[in-house]
């Protein structure tokens, strides 16, 4: 089978995707083409522009084509619960779908089964690139779209001992806040930000798509909340690789890590579920640092 790294698209090439709107800042193909290749897969990985409205019609597309799987980024991951045929417990536990295997049932029918890769993905990328002790600790979310509100239920099963939770809409957060206090009631929910400057934070996590942008202002307001009450910044962003928070982090000397690990992670995990094989995490990193930082 010729190398997928230098061979032409042909009739037996397999195709894998990431459907996002937008999707064009995606490191997800350079990452996943590098695996095939290392693999000897004669498969490819491409980014789609899909709108949120034309999503189910995209996923049913995929299917009728043969396409081996998707992955889903900002904004499909809660509605696409809702689209696919079966859910893995992955997705039923964590609510959010954001990796799709299209495989054929004992009637030779196509189903595509749903799963959930960032949650385990997120925790992942905290230990390993900020060190943070997840246990106990205190954290402020930003965003509780579909990666907002799987991190807040990872963090919550991770025993973190109270989450701030912030959301531009906050009929999402009130919900997001009764669902932790119903599976986990340990854990202190407190909506929006905390009310005194004396409270000190643990973690700042940015899940909303603030910071993809240049022109994007920060997705966290300063003035109800200082950096100097926390030690530590997430931006689930990975490009630019440096977000305006993750700026304004380093000039308050907090640790912090961009989105690098987390797409790795959770990207790796989608490849084992695609192939049924190990993934090359090491190949996998080395493509996504070139493609994000060009080294």
């Amino acid at each position: 089978m010729p190398k997928t790294g230098s061979a032409q698209i042909n009739g037996a090439t397999r195709i894998c995707a990431v459907y996002g709107f937008p999707v064009a800042h995606s490191a997800s193909p350079a990452m996943h083409n590098a695996a095939f290749e290392k693999l000897k897969l004669n498969w490819r990985y491409i980014a789609c522009e899909v709108e949120l409205k034309k999503l189910a019609e995209a996923i049913t597309g995929a299917k009728a084509m043969n396409f081996i799987g998707l992955n889903l980024t900002v904004p499909h991951k809660l509605l696409a619960v809702e689209m696919v045929d079966q859910l893995d417990i992955s997705a039923k536990v964590w609510g959010a779908v954001n990796t799709i295997k299209f495989e054929r049932d004992a009637d030779g029918r196509i189903r595509a089964v749903g799963f959930n890769t960032d949650a385990d993905a997120i925790s992942k990328s905290l230990c390993e690139d900020l060190k943070i002790e997840l246990n106990g600790a205190k954290v402020l979310l930003l965003g509780a779209g579909g990666a907002g509100r799987t991190a807040a239920l990872r963090l919550a099963s991770e025993n973190v001992s109270e989450i701030f939770l912030v959301n531009r809409t906050f009929s999402k957060i009130l919900e997001l806040q009764k669902e932790i206090q119903q599976k986990f009631p340990s854990v202190y929910v407190g909506l929006n930000y905390p009310t005194s400057s004396d409270v000190k934070i643990d973690l700042v996590i940015n899940a909303t798509s603030l910071g993809l942008k240049p022109e994007d202002p920060s997705p966290l307001d300063e003035n109800q909340f200082s950096l100097k009450q926390t030690r530590a910044v997430y931006d689930m962003i990975y490009r630019p690789a440096e977000t305006k928070l993750l700026k304004a982090a380093k000039k308050a000397k907090c640790k912090t890590a961009n989105g690098l690990g987390m797409l790795l992670h959770q990207g790796a995990k989608a490849f084992e579920i695609w192939t049924g094989k190990p993934a090359p995490l090491a190949v996998m990193r080395a493509a996504l640092k070139k493609n994000i930082y060009g080294r």
